[in-house]
């Protein structure tokens, strides 16, 4: 018998002038009769999570479903989700149980919920660099998942400094440290990059230096980086099938997309810098900005350059205005609307445009081929916040959502109600870290997992 069937090396054929590019998976990369070859469905599992700051406003009609059953009305805060929600299941009355204030504890009432938001941990009131919280959910994941990538894992953030016009926006007796999400063990926050360019570097090529007149100097003596590989991708292309063919074209397609959208951006904050004090390589839009790091999770996906992603919106007490949705007024200070009808209303139009951004990256996702389906079909997507009102600061039955299936093993066009005040949403992060093949006794605050996404429904 002879074998047809040859793998192309995926490390390897496309290296030139020191770049090199990762591809998406192709037919022709699985060697014959291995037992990826031999499987149908093999799926590559990812985890993302998607965070959102100062809380939402959850009342049933705006966040909460007023049913459980299939085909349930999505409410004014997730009406966007309409086109994907077969993708999405709405989790009700899980609490952020460690976010909770104890004895003497008068403030933190944002460094604690952020902190707990991914570790179910108890932040404690400590300054400067003196830490003490634990591992985050996400990077329990990237121990796991993170042997067969070249990224353990990536965290995404749209705010970087903790201040805003110059003023510390962290917790009065917290570390500024406690606003991250992500944490590699108990005295370590995971560093976030809220610069495109550094991503695409990361994911696509070396990173160089971090100094904007380097980095700019550098682009203009470089050719593309796809330019650069060219040849080499010709002689790839001549061996494909059909479908290899379509999904490369594809994906170059993309990458070439999202790179002319990095260099007019840098072009656009170099103009603004003075005025906007924002660093090279950052959108000046905050639209523009989201949906190109959106955008790049989707192609570190589907390059499975990493398969963990935290992803922060903006970080607890944002300041960040919106005139683009007509919501001029500073985020956080919104939130504390003392039930004034107007900033609640605009409180409302923040939380729906950010769903409506998720809502597109889901899409897109389902869009990509992955293996037999989409990714959006091999991946599991938390999105939410760990404030439940942010006039309140209530942190139980704060506002979740789950997308994406698992392999399948996740149904979507759910809403998942559990019984109040009796349920830590690290039950949920337990069971996603079970289903992603990490085997941890326990998590957090956990006392269990949930049934319904465990499989022992």
């Amino acid at each position: 018998m002879i074998v047809t069937k040859k793998a192309i090396a995926r490390r390897t054929v496309l290296r030139g002038m020191g770049t090199a590019l990762a591809l998406p998976l192709l037919d022709s990369m699985v060697p014959a009769f291995t037992a990826l070859a031999k499987t149908a469905a093999n799926p590559t599992k990812r985890l993302g999570v998607v965070y959102v700051p100062n809380g939402i406003i959850t009342q049933e009609g705006d966040w909460t479903p007023t049913t459980e059953s299939a085909g349930f009305e999505l409410p004014r805060l997730l009406r966007s989700m309409e086109p994907v929600r077969e993708h999405l299941t709405v989790l009700t009355n899980l609490d952020n149980r460690a976010a909770f204030a104890r004895p003497g504890e008068a403030l933190g009432s944002h460094s604690r919920p952020a902190a707990a938001f991914l570790t179910g941990l108890h932040a404690e009131q400590t300054q400067g660099s003196e830490l003490d919280l634990g591992t985050s959910m996400d990077q329990f994941a990237a121990r796991t998942l993170g042997r067969e990538t070249r990224l353990p894992s990536l965290e995404l953030s749209l705010e970087g400094a903790d201040t805003f016009n110059g003023v510390s926006t962290c917790d009065t007796g917290y570390s500024c440290a406690y606003l991250n999400i992500s944490w590699h063990d108990e005295t370590t926050p995971m560093p976030r990059e809220t610069n495109p360019r550094m991503v695409f570097e990361r994911l696509f090529g070396d990173a160089g230096s971090t100094d904007a007149g380097v980095r700019r100097s550098r682009a203009k003596q470089q050719r593309s980086i796809l330019d650069a590989v060219m040849d080499k991708i010709g002689r790839l292309q001549g061996r494909l099938d059909g479908e290899d063919q379509r999904k490369l074209d594809n994906y170059l397609d993309a990458v070439r997309e999202i790179e002319r959208r990095i260099q007019i951006a840098e072009r656009q904050a170099d103009r603004e810098l003075p005025l906007l004090e924002s660093p090279a390589g950052i959108p000046v839009s905050f639209e523009d900005h989201a949906r190109l790091m959106y955008d790049l999770l989707v192609l570190a996906y589907q390059t499975d350059t990493t398969r963990v992603f935290t992803y922060m919106i903006g970080r607890e007490q944002s300041g960040t205005t919106y005139p683009q949705i007509g919501v001029a007024d500073p985020h956080h200070p919104l939130t504390h609307h003392r039930g004034d009808r107007e900033k609640i209303e605009k409180v409302k139009k923040i939380n729906e445009y950010h769903v409506s951004l998720f809502s597109e990256f889901v899409a897109k996702l389902a869009d990509t081929p992955d293996g037999d389906g989409a990714l959006i079909d091999n991946v599991m997507l938390l999105y939410g916040a760990p404030i439940r009102d942010g006039d309140a600061h209530q942190y139980n039955n704060v506002p979740l959502l789950l997308a994406g299936h698992d392999g399948g093993a996740i149904r979507g066009d759910r809403h998942l109600v559990y019984p109040a005040d009796t349920t830590p949403m690290t039950n949920l992060q337990l069971t996603m870290l079970h289903r992603l093949g990490v085997r941890v006794e326990n998590f957090g605050d956990s006392t269990g997992k949930l049934k319904e996404l465990s499989g022992l429904s």
